[in-house]
């Protein structure tokens, strides 16, 4: 079990200014108006999935949490808005007792989700829940958009082991988050030692590079990380030669050699030759890891070499060329008066150019078809139909303010690959299409 995501064993500082200044002018305003109380529905979606991509996957909700949990205003925060006049003392007073009181329900981490699935969706007051629109979308466009190039990855591997290696290609705390996105998507371990640390993910290591170079010859390279690490080791061998890495390599370290790194040219040929020269020297055993600004398309192209495992970075951290996943955050429903026992109203941008939303606080389900696969994403504003009752999709995440649904990271995980295997084959192929099934509203 993770212990990590339970509770963070690293201090976390306020999120409060993780924030677009319009936050809070409009909390000031309504504040002013006398609508700041009224009862608000805000849902998380997205309006079409990333170009290429025929499905979404949830990931960041374990982080939203935490957000949500610190989002609080110290005097060091209070004063920043107040010495740049960001917001008046009336709002200013509001926030020094800021705490999100409401409900926030979604669906569970490493879920699926389509066009128009509500996501997330955060009820409370007005001023409470406007106050988190941009750190929640921040959070999960990252971290969704991490995990569904995770998740192609994980699927083009096909049970090949992978590993998250992008730290030194993005932002030093954005390396951490998408590492965590990564495990949920299906990879292995990571080399960043903060995610290992923070969210309890395995982390592997060995070698660059910069260390043979040090060395007078590669074998004094091989014969120090041996001696350091053990047999068990993985030597990276394409420094200079490969084929003579390779021989000095089993000659160092015996047919017990863990592993060789490939890291340039030619992978599907250089590991097949490399597979052929291991298995004549008598390591058999010995795996192949191969590394070289891999994304989905070029760790399908290898399916049929003799790779044991993929390092992963820049393709991976970047989101495999879609870094966001386009999702808002809207108010689709709201109180007409401050009264607690007002009732709720739909509410909905209306606008041309594509960016229309539907009103009303929404459930969503799943309905699938006699073989158990997913066929429809269905969403409603009215009563659930009796037979997509237990197909329902979103949980209870934090009620009365009280967070409820924390969970480990590897059930994360493994709730994402049990909803990969539910959707229609084609929902893993890399070429384009549609999403892979319809949304429907009732």
């Amino acid at each position: 079990m993770n212990v990590a995501d339970l509770g963070l064993p690293v201090d976390v500082p306020s999120t409060a200014l993780f924030t677009d200044q319009y936050e809070f002018t409009m909390l000031q305003a309504a504040l002013r108006a006398g609508t700041a109380d009224r009862r608000s529905v805000f849902e998380v979606f997205t309006r079409r999935l990333p170009d290429g991509r025929r499905y979404g996957v949830v990931a960041g909700t374990g982080r939203v949490l935490d957000a949500v949990e610190n989002f609080r205003f110290d005097e060091g925060v209070l004063g920043f808005l107040r010495d740049q006049r960001i917001i008046d003392g009336p709002t200013l007073d509001w926030l020094s007792g800021y705490r999100f009181n409401g409900d926030i329900w979604g669906y569970p981490e490493g879920e699926a989700y389509f066009p128009g699935s509500p996501i997330l969706r955060v009820e409370g007051s007005f001023a409470e829940c406007v106050l988190l629109e941009t750190v929640i979308l921040s959070i999960l466009n990252h971290d969704s958009a991490i995990a569904a190039a995770a998740s192609r990855m994980s699927s083009a591997a096909g049970g090949r082991r992978l590993i998250e290696m992008g730290a030194r290609r993005t932002h030093e705390l954005a390396a951490v988050a998408s590492a965590r996105a990564a495990y949920i998507g299906g990879f292995h371990s990571t080399s960043d030692l903060a995610a290992g640390f923070r969210y309890g993910i395995p982390t592997v290591g060995t070698s660059a590079h910069a260390f043979t170079l040090l060395h007078d010859t590669e074998r004094d390279a091989f014969r120090a990380q041996v001696d350091s690490l053990g047999r068990g080791t993985t030597l990276l061998v394409d420094t200079y030669d490969v084929a003579e890495a390779v021989r000095t390599a089993v000659e160092v370290a015996g047919t017990e050699l863990g592993a060789v790194r490939i890291d340039s040219g030619d992978l599907l040929l250089v590991a097949h030759r490399v597979r052929h020269q291991l298995d004549e020297l008598g390591a058999r055993n010995t795996k192949i890891v191969v590394t070289s600004d891999l994304d989905e398309y070029a760790i399908a192209s290898l399916a049929a070499a003799p790779v044991d495992a993929y390092g992963v970075g820049t393709q991976l951290v970047t989101g495999s060329g879609q870094p966001t996943c386009s999702m808002v955050y809207k108010l689709v429903a709201r109180a007409t008066s401050a009264d607690p026992d007002a009732p709720l109203i739909p509410v909905a941008k209306k606008s041309t150019g594509g960016k229309l939303s539907v009103g009303g606080r929404k459930w969503a389900a799943r309905r699938v078809d006699e073989q158990g696969d997913a066929e429809a994403e269905v969403l409603g504003t009215g009563p659930v139909p009796e037979e997509l009752e237990d197909r329902q999709l979103l949980v209870e995440l934090v009620k009365g303010g009280e967070i409820v649904a924390r969970e480990p990271l590897d059930t994360a995980r493994e709730r994402h690959i049990a909803a990969r295997e539910r959707l229609p084959l084609s929902a893993v192929q890399l070429s384009r299409g549609e999403p892979v099934i319809p949304t429907e509203y009732m």
